[in-house]
C-alpha cells in the first residue's frame, strides 16, 4: 500500500518545522499511533481474559501502518467524521474471521484518536525538549562567556541603563528553563491514556474496564487518568498552553537578536545569516525571522483549543473535531521554533566591542541615574534629581556628551569631587547584582539539569 509522505515535503513547510517533529505528526505517524492504540487494547484485553492470547497477538500483527492506504482512509472518514472508524474497519478486514469480532473491542473512535494525540505529542515533546534542551545550554554559555561584556539595556526600545550581555543571556535562560519545565510536565505526567467507550463508562466491557485501562496505560507508557476525559479538555489545553509558552519564549530570544542584529546596532547576529535576492549588502536575521513567525502564529492555535474546552455532555460535536489539525500544527510549529532557536544561539555571532561604542556613543546618559543617586545623598533627592535633569536636557539639546556637562556644572562639583564624578559616570560601576544574578540563573539551571 502506499505510504503517507511526511507533511514536511511541502513547498513552505520546511521554513516552520523540524523534519523529526513533522515525522511525528504525520499522517503515517497517526495512523500507526491508532494501530498502536488497537493492537496494545487487545492485548490488554486478553491479560484480562476478554480476548484470546492468539487473537490479541494476530491483531497486533496486523496494526503496522504500511499495511494501510492512508489516503483512501481519509477519504472513507467523511462518512464517520473521523479516520479511526475507517482505519478500525480496514483493521478488521485485515484479520482472520475469528479474530474480527475482537478488534476494536469496547472502545470508542474518540478513545482511539486520543490516545494516538497522546503517542504523537510524546514523540514530538521528546524532540522538542531535545532542541530546547540546547538552547538553555547555549544561553548559559553565553551568560558565562560574556559575563562582563558591557552593553546599553533597552526598556522602551530607548537607551536605558548599563547592563552585560551576560546578564541578557541569563534572561533568556531562565525563560528557557521554565519553559523546558512546563513541556517535562505536559511529556511525563500529563499525556495519557483515553479509554472510556461510547460515553465514559466503559459499559461493553462487562465489569472489566478500569482493569483493562490500568493495563493499556502501562502497555503504552501514559498516564493512567481517573476518568476518561472524552469532554474534559484540560490535558489537552495544558499541552497547547505549555507549547505556546515555548515558542513565545523562543520568540522573545529571536526579537532581541533582530533588535541587536540592526545594521545600526550591530551588537549581536547569526552566523549563517541569509542574504537577499536583490540587495547584496544585506545580513537577514533568517532564522530569528522564522521563530518570529512562529510565535505570530502559535497563540492563535493555542486560544483555538482553549475555545474547544467547552463542550456538550459526554461527547463533543466539533470541537473536539477542531482540536486535531490545530495540535498537530501547534506541535510543528514549535517544533521548529525550538530547533531554529538552538542553530540559532549555537552559533551566535556576539561583538562586545560593538556594545562597548555604542553603550559610549550617547556620550554617558546612561549614567544619568547612577550620577543622580550620588549626587542625592550630599545634596538631597530633590535637587539631585532637578540638576540631573537639567544636565541631561543641556547634553540633548547641545548635542553636548553628557559627562562634559556633568562634569562642567557648578552644581555638581559643589557636591561631589571629580573622583566621584567619574566614579558616577562608570558603566562598570552600576551594574547591581549582575554578577549574583548571573549565578542565581546558573545554578537554578543545574538543579534543572540536575532533576532531567
Amino acid at each position: 500500500m502506499r505510504r503517507c509522505s511526511s507533511i514536511a515535503e511541502d513547498l513552505v513547510d520546511p521554513l516552520f518545522g523540524n523534519p523529526a517533529v513533522d515525522a511525528a505528526v504525520s499522517d503515517t505517524a497517526w495512523i500507526q499511533a491508532m494501530l498502536d492504540f488497537e493492537a496494545a487494547l487487545a492485548q490488554s484485553e486478553a491479560d484480562a481474559g476478554l480476548v484470546p492470547a492468539s487473537t490479541a497477538a494476530e491483531i497486533a500483527a496486523a496494526c503496522r501502518a504500511a499495511s494501510f492506504d492512508v489516503t483512501d482512509i481519509g477519504r472513507q472518514s467523511v462518512a464517520s467524521g473521523n479516520p479511526a472508524a475507517p482505519l478500525v474497519r480496514a483493521l478488521t478486514d485485515a484479520v482472520s474471521a475469528d479474530a474480527q469480532q475482537y478488534v476494536h473491542l469496547g472502545a470508542t473512535s474518540q478513545d482511539v484518536i486520543d490516545t494516538a494525540f497522546s503517542l504523537m505529542a510524546r514523540n514530538a515533546l521528546d524532540v522538542i525538549l531535545d532542541d530546547m534542551s540546547m538552547v538553555a545550554a547555549a544561553c548559559s554559555a553565553l551568560a558565562e562567556t560574556h559575563r562582563h561584556a558591557l552593553m546599553t539595556s533597552r526598556t522602551l526600545l530607548q537607551p536605558a541603563t548599563p547592563t552585560t550581555f551576560g546578564f541578557k543571556a541569563a534572561g533568556w535562560l531562565v525563560s528557557v528553563d521554565e519553559a523546558r519545565a512546563l513541556l517535562k510536565r505536559v511529556r511525563f505526567e500529563r499525556l495519557a491514556l483515553q479509554l472510556g467507550g461510547a460515553a465514559g463508562t466503559l459499559a461493553s466491557m462487562e465489569g472489566s474496564g478500569v482493569g483493562i485501562a490500568h493495563r493499556l496505560a502501562g502497555h503504552l507508557g501514559l498516564a493512567e487518568p481517573v476518568l476518561a476525559w472524552h469532554t474534559d479538555r484540560t490535558r489537552v489545553a495544558e499541552l497547547a498552553s505549555a507549547l505556546g509558552v515555548a515558542v513565545g519564549v523562543a520568540g522573545k530570544v529571536a526579537r532581541d537578536v533582530v533588535l541587536l542584529a540592526q545594521a545600526e546596532v550591530a551588537e549581536a547576529g547569526e552566523s549563517e545569516h541569509g542574504t537577499s535576492s536583490t540587495l547584496p549588502q544585506k545580513r537577514n536575521p533568517v532564522r530569528a525571522v522564522l521563530i518570529l513567525a512562529a510565535a505570530e502564529r502559535a497563540p492563535g492555535m493555542v486560544s483555538t483549543v482553549l475555545h474547544c474546552m467547552v463542550q456538550e455532555h459526554e461527547r463533543a460535536a466539533g470541537a473536539w473535531h477542531a482540536e486535531w489539525e490545530t495540535i498537530r500544527e501547534l506541535l510543528r510549529v514549535a517544533g521548529g521554533a525550538s530547533h531554529n532557536a538552538a542553530v540559532l544561539l549555537g552559533s551566535l555571532h556576539v561583538d562586545p566591542r560593538r556594545m562597548a561604542e555604542n553603550l559610549a556613543s550617547d556620550g554617558g546618559l546612561v549614567m544619568a541615574e547612577h550620577l543622580a543617586l550620588q549626587l542625592s545623598r550630599p545634596a538631597g533627592r530633590s535637587v539631585a534629581r532637578e540638576v540631573v535633569r537639567r544636565c541631561v536636557e543641556e547634553s540633548i539639546d547641545r548635542r553636548v556628551a553628557f559627562a562634559a556637562v556633568a562634569r562642567a556644572d557648578p552644581e555638581v562639583r559643589l557636591h561631589l569631587s571629580e573622583e566621584q564624578i567619574a566614579a558616577a559616570l562608570d558603566p562598570a560601576g552600576y551594574l547591581g547584582s549582575i554578577d549574583e544574578l548571573i549565578q542565581r540563573a546558573q545554578h537554578a539551571h543545574r538543579v534543572a539539569g540536575a532533576h532531567g
